[in-house]
């Protein structure tokens, strides 16, 4: 049964962790995302590439050198250091949780000083079918924004404080510098108005009151 399109807002992406008093903190220290990012805790076996990138969209270079810096300080693992390539400026971490976070700008420099303002939370699922995702995630009532074919989708959530975008299971890997194999659990979910479900690549959605 199709859902209609402002149902499809997702507000918050879920974190499973082993210690959510750790990932908490990490987070509110390296990014403070507030309500858009939850964790929860979780034994759940995983190993590997867990099939998705956290992605932060910033204005320009400062904020993504800024927001780096303080993720390493809290904790994280540098997997791509932030550089210039021909689509603009950024880098990849990973979370002492294992989640890999691109920060990433497409300016190639400051224009003027910078703040820590996060202009766009993207979720990039790394699928096997990205044809066949995104029909499913269009039969749930999801409006495409962008699409190039079966390489790249990114749906309009708006007003949703969480961007969604479908990629290839290997090129989000080789895009977030970690080999593709993974197995076990995603270690993610998202909470909105779509209800509960698990997609084709096994990503579970919960409702908004889970």
């Amino acid at each position: 049964m199709n859902i209609i399109a402002d149902q499809s807002v997702i507000d918050a992406v879920v974190l499973e962790v082993e210690d959510p008093a750790a990932a908490a903190a990490f987070y509110e220290a390296a990014f403070g995302l507030g309500d858009r990012l939850r964790v929860r805790e979780s034994a759940a076996a995983t190993s590997g590439f867990r099939g998705y990138i956290l992605s932060l969209v910033v204005a320009q270079p400062g904020t993504v050198d800024s927001l780096i810096g303080s993720a390493v300080e809290a904790g994280a693992s540098v997997l791509a250091p932030a550089k210039k390539s021909f689509w603009g400026y950024g880098g990849v971490v990973q979370a002492p949780d294992g989640a890999i976070w691109k920060i990433a700008t497409s300016a190639k420099k400051d224009t003027g000083p910078f703040t820590r303002e996060i202009q766009d939370f993207v979720v990039l699922l790394g699928v096997e079918n990205v044809k066949a995702t995104k029909r499913f995630y269009v039969d749930k009532g999801l409006r495409v924004g962008k699409s190039f074919g079966s390489k790249y989708v990114e749906f309009d959530t708006a007003p949703s404080a969480v961007k969604l975008a479908l990629y290839g299971r290997r090129a989000a890997a080789k895009d977030a510098g970690v080999a593709a194999e993974g197995s076990g659990s995603h270690r993610m979910a998202f909470t909105g108005g779509a209800g509960a479900f698990t997609d084709p690549d096994g990503f579970v959605w919960e409702a908004a009151d889970a």
